[in-house]
């Protein structure tokens, strides 16, 4: 405790702020797996299931836009602990009976879940800039690997702690017992968080909200097709395959997701190790592009290998750990360039417009994946997928290609 009480405020306030980070995370992956399992029990197909949640990737578009003025206008602090309390009213909208779970009511039930997630994450990363001494990009990067990698290990840890708490307690006990554990950490983080974090010196415009950086503009559609690319084969198509061409239960299934993103969050958190941290490089829009550039191949590859019925389970299975690994160090090499090209006056405005993006990517992604793989299979969705990463390299030749040298 003495030694909690020494640390610097700016590392008390980042230990705050993955706390909270991390909490949240931990409900928001056993919520996705509770609805998944609870509803296929009721007899939803896949596809229905996947759309309980369109609502959810829609409304994370429109908060990440206006998400990110509001936390320029009011403070980190508040957009935070706002979202925090938008996942606790989520999660009583499920405590209704049974009978009362009707399909709209659930999507505004994530709708909800939604919006929270991404107030919640753009604060995060938001407060992250602010929180670093100017110029010390390697502490930077460092600190957003590993706020960003735990945060994908622990949404993995999530899919796990969904299952079992429905297993355990079944569905009505297993939101309670997030909506106390999560009310507990909402009341810590209101008294704990620094008041008018991240809020601009002066009034954000809403006119504000779209992005005036062409860095920024070019990242941000990077990105969308980036993780456009994970989606449309990762959200509906995979587990489905998974589950009607190999036989899978779903609990094979859910487990087989979860190791994936704990692995995946693991590699991330890591990232700084296999782009050059070490040797006092921190990334830049080309090492966005290689990085890319080797992602390409992948889906690309496990395609090739459908269509030619070679080792089909091996390849799967082998070519999506393999993807993750790649896609991982990708998305870190993004979450860093973002926070570290932000403004830092009104951080949010930029990271706010730039997951705007993402969540546009995963929303085309949720969309395609349903729709192409019911039309034309996983072969065609890995075939976009590969496009659309094969897009986003493209894009990263405009970013800034120098990358700075820090003895940080």
């Amino acid at each position: 405790m003495d030694r909690l009480k020494a640390l610097p405020p700016q590392i008390k306030q980042y230990l705050v702020i993955t706390g909270n980070y991390w909490a949240f995370t931990l409900t928001d992956g056993a919520l996705r797996m509770l609805v998944v399992l609870y509803f296929h029990q009721l007899g939803y197909s896949p596809l229905s299931i996947a759309m309980l949640f369109l609502f959810y990737e829609i409304f994370g578009v429109i908060t990440n836009l206006v998400g990110g003025w509001l936390g320029a206008r009011f403070g980190l602090n508040k957009t935070m602990n706002i979202g925090l309390g938008l996942q606790i009213v989520s999660l009583a909208m499920l405590m209704v009976p049974v009978d009362a779970l009707t399909v709209i009511y659930v999507m505004a039930a994530q709708a909800l879940s939604g919006v929270a997630k991404d107030l919640n994450k753009m604060s995060a990363k938001s407060a992250i800039k602010l929180l670093v001494p100017k110029g010390a990009q390697g502490q930077l990067y460092k600190w957003v690997a590993i706020l960003t990698g735990s945060k994908n290990a622990l949404k993995g840890v999530g899919f796990f702690l969904g299952g079992l708490l429905l297993t355990l307690l079944e569905f009505h006990g297993a939101i309670l017992s997030m909506i106390c554990m999560l009310s507990s950490v909402w009341l810590f983080s209101i008294f704990a968080l620094k008041e008018d974090l991240g809020k601009a010196k002066s009034k954000a415009k809403f006119s504000e909200l779209f992005s005036k950086s062409k860095a920024i503009n070019v990242l941000s559609a990077a990105r969308m097709f980036l993780f456009g690319a994970r989606d449309v084969w990762f959200v509906v198509a995979l587990p489905v395959f998974l589950a009607a061409t190999f036989g899978w239960d779903h609990w094979w299934v859910g487990g087989f997701m979860a190791s994936w993103v704990i692995g995946y969050g693991i590699v991330q958190s890591f990232a700084p190790s296999f782009t050059g941290r070490k040797s006092g490089q921190v990334p830049s829009g080309r090492s966005a592009f290689l990085w890319a550039s080797y992602l390409t191949a992948i889906p690309a590859l496990i395609a090739l290998a459908l269509h030619f019925d070679f080792y089909i389970q091996a390849s799967i299975i082998i070519g999506l750990l393999i993807f993750g690994a790649v896609f991982a160090i990708n998305s870190s090499l993004h979450s860093y360039l973002i926070v570290s090209l932000a403004d830092s006056n009104g951080v949010s405005l930029d990271v706010g417009f730039y997951y705007m993006a993402n969540a546009m990517g995963r929303l085309i992604g949720t969309v395609l994946s349903g729709w192409v793989y019911q039309q034309y299979g996983l072969e065609a969705c890995l075939w976009i997928s590969s496009v659309f990463i094969a897009l986003a390299a493209l894009l990263s030749l405009a970013l800034p290609q120098q990358a700075e040298v820090t003895a940080q």
